[in-house]
């Protein structure tokens, strides 16, 4: 029984929001809400300028590889489980794929600043 209420509860709430979510963007921009703020001074430039494709590379690796310290920090606390040889073969396997992907980027210049 009190699963029943807990889910017919859960939809309802997922179901309200959502039509709330739907009726909140429905208020017209201006050219105020448009414009950039910078601290409350007008922009001296424009704010839409494009940046640099090997600044976004560079960015994107590093987000990778911050993702696989977050994946492998606990690899040390897998010798308590199971079989902890299959977890450090997939951690050496993620490491090895990481890498190699780096080679690759390294050898085909993307990490280079200056052409």
């Amino acid at each position: 029984m009190n699963l029943v209420v807990m889910v017919v509860f859960t939809t309802l709430i997922s179901m309200l929001l959502m039509m709330i979510s739907f009726w909140l963007p429905l208020m017209l921009p201006d050219m105020e809400k448009l414009s950039p703020y910078e601290c409350g001074f007008d922009p001296l430039g424009s704010a839409r300028l494009p940046f640099s494709i090997r600044f976004f590379l560079v960015a994107i690796l590093f987000l990778l590889f911050d993702l696989e310290i977050a994946l492998l920090l606990p690899t040390p606390w897998a010798i308590n489980l199971l079989y902890p040889s299959e977890t450090f073969l997939w951690a050496s396997l993620i490491i090895l794929l990481l890498s190699m992907g780096l080679i690759y980027e390294w050898k085909q210049g993307g990490l280079d600043w200056a052409e």
